[in-house]
């Protein structure tokens, strides 16, 4: 199997994020639910998860971590626990139904919505943001990068607009957490919500979100949480306030040796290595004639993610041809990216999204352009 589907999830993971799985299955207890030995070690390992991921996004505060599921949970809980009746939204359409689905169901229930189009390659026009900002905005909420087309936002851009008018800005990195730097503080990013199955190469079911000091969000859930059991309300304090129940704690352990494995290898070299397989790809493939590439490839910043169609054949049938002949997994349809299609005429076609790891080789990439070079020529 060759599996360039890793803008879906990482398929590999690092020996030492099972590892980290696997021990903590042996030995942790329910963190903050006791004193005895199993559940502090589970206590520490995921207040050492926080830190981490504190400093890997520049954070103020590791008690500014909130764990989740992944990044949907994450985004209703930040755009849930924070747009009331009447307050106005700007978004674009390069978003993920994680952002949009929320704001949808939000727009019945009284906020405004303003979406932000894109261009034919896919990238919107920064000036006119301040041109959407009313008295009532409440937020900027917007994809780092683009999991259809692998094209980036610039999000320090965007965040000194928001600051600059005093709106909070919510940043949706799933497609870049551990595969880009990102400073919540330089980039003035309110709320940060990320997921650990992707680029920060940890397990299914992970997530978590950074949120500004100072900055209140009603929680999504209530519940328990190990401290102040005979409150009515759900504690106050951070990051207990936004995390009712029991934590995932041996995912989180991977979570944390996900990070702590791209801090020793280098988020720099393992965005390289990604990179270099994405632009062999590309370029070895875009003379063929037929094809369509949906996004902006003339640019070095971007994800590692390269989507086009072949003539006017269904997505999904050249995807399964392309396993069946080769052993090839990617992703084929809509991706949960409906206002994209449509930006591009794609709705009923699909496309098909080749996207790679540092942990995907070079032969790889080669045996899957002389497949589709024989197909298309057939």
């Amino acid at each position: 199997m060759i599996y360039f589907d890793n803008a879906a999830t990482t398929l590999y993971k690092p020996q030492e994020v099972m590892d980290a799985v696997l021990t903590s299955m042996k030995s942790s207890g329910n963190a903050g639910r006791g004193v005895n030995e199993a559940s502090l070690s589970a206590s520490r390992v995921i207040y050492q998860a926080r830190e981490a991921l504190c400093d890997l996004f520049n954070g103020e505060d590791p008690r500014q971590i909130v764990f989740t599921m992944n990044s949907t949970h994450s985004l209703n809980m930040a755009m849930k626990g924070l747009l009331r009746t009447g307050d106005h939204v700007i978004t674009t359409v390069l978003e993920h139904n994680s952002v949009l689905r929320p704001l949808y169901e939000l727009e019945q229930e009284g906020i405004e919505l303003t979406i932000l189009p894109c261009d034919a390659l896919g990238r919107i026009e920064y000036e006119e943001i301040p041109k959407e900002i009313k008295k009532n905005t409440k937020a900027i909420v917007t994809t780092h990068g683009s999991n259809l087309t692998g094209n980036l936002l610039d999000i320090h851009r965007i965040g000194g607009i928001a600051r600059e008018y005093g709106i909070t800005y919510i940043v949706d990195a799933s497609q870049t957490a551990g595969v880009y730097p990102i400073d919540v503080k330089a980039s003035n990013i309110d709320i940060l919500c990320f997921t650990g199955h992707k680029g920060l190469l940890g397990p299914q079911g992970t997530g978590g979100m950074y949120v500004r000091g100072g900055l209140r969000l009603k929680p999504l859930l209530s519940g328990g949480t190990g401290v102040q059991t005979f409150s009515k309300e759900q504690p106050a304090e951070m990051p207990t306030h936004l995390e009712a129940g029991t934590l995932n704690g041996h995912g989180i352990a991977g979570l944390l040796a996900g990070v702590e494995y791209i801090n020793k290898k280098g988020m720099s070299l393992i965005r390289e290595k990604e990179m270099l397989l994405m632009k062999r790809f590309y370029e070895g493939i875009k003379e063929i004639e037929g094809i369509t590439f949906y996004g902006d490839y003339d640019t070095e910043i971007r994800c590692p993610i390269v989507t086009f169609n072949y003539k006017d054949y269904d997505s999904g049938e050249v995807a399964d041809e392309l396993l069946e002949r080769y052993g090839v997994v990617l992703r084929a349809g809509g991706h949960c990216a409906p206002l994209m299609h449509e930006s591009f005429g794609t709705v009923e076609q699909g496309a098909l999204r080749f996207s790679f790891s540092h942990m995907n080789e070079i032969e790889e990439v080669d045996k899957v352009i002389q497949g589709l070079k024989e197909m298309t020529t057939e």
